[in-house]
């Protein structure tokens, strides 16, 4: 909480005394700083949610870690390797060279994406236009070397973690997993793996925010429409998808190949148990003296056959299609107020409530 406070405070804070002390806070300007939408969205929400997500993510990513042992997919003679490859995870998070790569990345390279402080064809509270020429404000200075900055390490670091996720995933996934193809799951017991997709939910929110109140600023000083938005929004959910969802892809040849053997050993178990079967209860001369009902062979016949429909629907994936659904509302539910910029309050709540029902 302390981190959060402090962080989002000094990207925020010196922005609005700086405005104030330049006039431009209120009025004085085509935009000034309380109506600056996109600044306070990315410095207030999404700087925050990026802070409050590592609680969030590496509290769930250890539940889901655990679960490789707790279930018994590794086994005794690759457990070195198994926790060998969680402290190689463990040291590269942690990294402080690593950490200062990030930082003299964002004021290198970071410098050249981000270009022009100037976002608005428009005199604001952090530039100002005078003969074509566009000078900074002092809080401009601010936003574009200290506050845009602490929003693109934040940003950057999780992307740097989620390389690493993807290659705590990728060397487990090298071990001869002990996996089950009669597991419920019909992921072979890894479908616990589909809640670290869902636990990066807090990011997707803090991305959709971002481009939200980008969209935001817009449409109230530049005419735009929501509508013209939808492929950045279609873009940016594909790209969470594939960040979230595409690490786990790593496991599909094994599970496949779990429902492969799965398949066969219970083809030809089925087959020797349907053939003993038949002979007692179809075959036999003397079936009619055995009483069926209750028969201990028919259920053992009706488990064989629950057993082997498992296998035949095992998936590749270990993310079930809630998941899905869950990134993708995390990710687009910042636009909903924009929703009021395409239509009213009242024709809105009733194209919802017709919808629903």
């Amino acid at each position: 909480r302390r981190r959060v406070v402090v962080i989002a405070l000094l990207a925020w804070l010196p922005l609005l005394a700086l405005a104030v002390a330049g006039g431009a806070w209120l009025h004085g300007v085509e935009m000034p700083f309380l109506a600056d939408i996109e600044t306070h969205v990315r410095l207030l929400l999404v700087v925050p949610l990026y802070i409050f997500a590592e609680l969030i993510v590496h509290r769930r990513i250890r539940v889901i870690v655990v679960q490789f042992v707790d279930r018994g997919l590794v086994p005794e003679a690759a457990l070195g390797r198994f926790r060998a490859a969680l402290d190689g995870a463990i040291r590269w998070r942690n990294s402080i060279p690593a950490e200062l790569v990030l930082i003299a990345a964002v004021y290198s390279l970071g410098v050249f994406i981000r270009g022009d402080v100037l976002v608005l064809d428009a005199d604001s509270w952090y530039a100002r236009r005078e003969d074509g020429a566009t000078t900074a404000t002092a809080a401009g200075l601010w936003l574009q070397w200290v506050s845009t900055p602490i929003m693109q390490f934040l940003l950057l670091r999780w992307y740097y973690r989620l390389v690493i996720w993807a290659r705590l995933l990728w060397h487990v996934s090298r071990i001869d997993l002990a996996l089950m193809p009669t597991h419920p799951d019909r992921n072979g017991g890894l479908g616990f793996l589909g809640g670290s997709a869902y636990a990066f939910s807090p990011l997707a929110t803090a991305h959709g925010a971002m481009l939200a109140a980008y969209a935001a600023s817009m449409i109230l000083y530049q005419g735009a429409s929501l509508a013209d938005f939808k492929l950045e929004i279609v873009a940016l959910v594909m790209l969470l998808l594939v960040l979230f969802i595409g690490p786990l892809t790593v496991f599909a040849p094994k599970i496949m190949a779990a429902k492969r053997k799965g398949l066969h050993e219970y083809g030809v178990l089925a087959a020797d148990y349907v053939r003993q079967f038949d002979r007692r209860w179809v075959r036999s001369p003397a079936h009619d003296d055995r009483e069926l009902l209750g028969a201990a062979d028919i259920q053992s016949l009706a488990d064989l056959e629950n057993g082997f429909s498992v296998i035949k629907s095992i998936t590749a994936l270990p993310v079930s299609r809630d998941t899905f659904i869950r990134l993708i509302l995390a990710t687009v539910i910042p636009f909903a107020p924009l929703l009021l910029t395409m239509f009213p309050l009242e024709e809105l709540l009733n194209r919802i409530i017709g919808g629903v029902f």
